[in-house]
């Protein structure tokens, strides 16, 4: 009897496996995501928000068109996909949007991408070794960036004068604003955090709530209703709903769609599809300063923001066409604007009632034992000795 053999299984090829999802836009892309994913893009100078995103969707590797550093500026988007252990690969070039087919198998492996036994495209890993190198070389370069935003902020203020000035042009909100606090949630890397962090502060003080494009969701999310949404040009002009709920934009009093000056364009179709009729706002910022803006014309009492950017590198790293509107923008609102992150140490809370008797307590307490040492006191507290045992002993009687 000829028993059967074991044949030994053959070891799984090197490298990490996964389902390609190509797309040049990576906003698009990133709605479709799974874990496990393969991501092939087309991203230069790679940022943190879209960097937190791939993380949050758990893709298992990179692929990019483009340079994750360019050299430009020391981006901060490479860094966290390093440390949450995802595969980068990048300088492939746009012939691999061509080669590599949505939805099959990828291998990446030591600077190659495979499909099957085939090579689809050819890059450069990205590790921690080589990132330091370039984000050090990259600083370098920050000298330059800041010229071009010296020229920007120039052309920017010519533009917008009026509005950073006198608020011309800005929409009359329905939403009472004067003396009140403002939240501004726009979306970010760390909102989630942020916003939990004040919690107690939204909960007490009841600011006005304003969510900038998928902020308003945040808010939903967190358990609070918008007041007011203010959605990009590019969001209006894509697809509302898809970016920000329809609970979101119905639930708001007021909806702010901002557009390019001079752009003839009514993005606002989609949007009185879904019962809203939004406030048109024609200027050059980002939603996120059209945001803070709105507050401050609005003669709001504190802007408090959540996700906004916080320094230059973030500045540079999110939206580096837009730094001189959220440099104008920051030095029009002053000193109301707060930062989330900060709030938690500056505010300490509403003064409960039983925060004051508590305070009397102690203070008679206190003044009780100044005046039990004096001989006055003494004397109290010897004419009161034989009240207080009695006392004691009746009481004691109720439990004998």
């Amino acid at each position: 009897m000829k028993l059967p053999t074991r044949h030994p299984r053959e070891a799984a090829p090197p490298g990490v496996v996964g389902t390609a999802r190509v797309d040049r836009r990576t906003r698009t892309l990133i709605s479709r995501l799974e874990p496990g994913d393969i991501v092939v893009l087309d991203h230069l100078d790679m940022d943190r928000s879209t960097a937190q995103r791939l993380v949050d969707a758990e893709v298992a590797a990179v692929v990019n068109a483009s340079p994750f550093v360019s050299g430009r500026f020391p981006n901060q988007g490479p860094a966290v996909l390093i440390d949450a252990g995802i595969t980068l690969l990048d300088g492939v070039g746009p012939d691999a949007f061509s080669a590599v087919k949505d939805g099959r198998t990828l291998r990446v492996h030591r600077g190659e991408v495979f499909s099957g036994d085939d090579t689809v495209a050819t890059g450069a890993v990205l590790d921690r070794e080589r990132l330091e190198d370039e984000l050090a070389a990259a600083r370098g370069g920050l000298g330059t960036q800041l010229e071009s935003f010296t020229r920007n902020s120039t052309e920017y203020l010519r533009h917008e004068e009026d509005l950073l000035l006198h608020g011309a042009g800005a929409p009359r909100l329905g939403t009472r604003i004067a003396a009140r606090p403002v939240v501004v949630v726009v979306p970010g890397p760390d909102h989630e955090a942020e916003l939990k962090g004040i919690r107690r502060y939204l909960r007490e003080q009841k600011p006005v709530l304003v969510g900038v494009d998928s902020g308003a969701d945040v808010l939903l999310a967190a358990g609070f209703k918008p007041d007011v949404v203010v959605l990009s040009s590019t969001t209006s002009a894509e697809a509302d709903e898809t970016r920000v709920s329809a609970r979101a934009l119905r639930g708001a009093k007021d909806v702010v769609v901002l557009v390019d000056r001079g752009d003839g364009r009514s993005p606002t179709d989609s949007l009185e599809r879904l019962g809203v009729r939004p406030l048109r706002f024609e200027t050059g910022a980002t939603a996120e300063d059209a945001g803070l803006m709105l507050a401050s014309l609005g003669d709001a009492s504190l802007i408090v923001a959540v996700g906004a950017h916080a320094n230059l590198a973030d500045f540079l790293d999110r939206q580096r066409g837009h730094l001189a509107s959220t440099f104008l923008t920051r030095l029009r609102v002053g000193s109301t604007l707060v930062d989330a992150r900060a709030l938690p140490a500056l505010y300490a809370g509403r003064v409960r009632t039983w925060h004051i008797w508590l305070v009397l307590l102690v203070g008679l307490l206190a003044v009780a034992a100044a005046i039990a040492v004096t001989p006055v006191g003494q004397q109290w507290i010897d004419d009161l000795r034989p009240h207080i045992n009695d006392l004691f002993h009746r009481v004691g009687g109720f439990f004998s």
